[in-house]
């Protein structure tokens, strides 16, 4: 069955929206308010997160640049494979590395080919300023990172690197969760991936 076969009997297109950003910016809170809103509009989307990935299929990985890199690259083969089954695969993950997130990217665009399209993906940057995310910090890890009791954290120790072209770009202590979830439900209505009255 071609994925244009599926999608035309599941009437839904898949695609992946691909959270990023720093510790404590919220990515989890829009994608979890994000996945409630599209389930109500009857699509089916599924959120993949550290706590329903680190536990299973990653429990394998531990913190170090390689294991984030097979994290991630694990990450993005799971949502492509939901993506094709025309499910819109919501992933928030921190993913601080740019040839990480390129990867994932490239996966999607790879998947296209003479009986199918490739599979969209869509990066949405949660942007914050590290000294925000600080004042939020919900689990104490930056506290934790700042005393050198966690090595290697994402915007203290370790690197993040800004997506330069995100699909959608959300500020979100400039936003509040609905404005960020209408703002990513009117990309999906422009890019034609769920209707238009949604």
């Amino acid at each position: 069955m071609t994925r244009a076969e599926r999608s035309d009997l599941r009437k839904q297109k898949g695609c992946t929206i691909w959270f990023t950003g720093l510790s404590a910016s919220g990515k989890s809170t829009i994608a979890i308010a994000l996945e409630q809103h599209l389930l109500h509009l009857g699509l089916a989307a599924y959120r993949l997160d550290g706590d329903n990935v680190r536990f299973g299929l990653n429990k394998d990985l531990g913190f170090s640049e390689k294991d984030r890199n097979e994290n991630i690259r694990r990450i993005a083969e799971v949502a492509k494979l939901f993506a094709d089954s025309t499910t819109i695969a919501i992933t928030s993950f921190i993913s601080p590395y740019a040839a990480d997130r390129k990867i994932a990217r490239d996966l999607h665009a790879a998947s296209g080919g003479e009986e199918n399209e490739a599979l969209p993906f869509i990066e949405v940057f949660i942007d914050i300023p590290v000294e925000e995310a600080e004042k939020r910090d919900p689990k104490g890890l930056y506290k934790k990172a700042r005393a050198g009791e966690i090595p290697n954290f994402t915007g203290i120790s370790a690197p993040y690197e800004a997506p330069e072209k995100a699909e959608i770009h959300i500020r979100s202590d400039k936003s509040t969760v609905e404005e960020s979830v209408a703002k990513i439900t009117e990309y999906l209505q422009s890019a034609g991936l769920i209707p238009a009255k949604a």
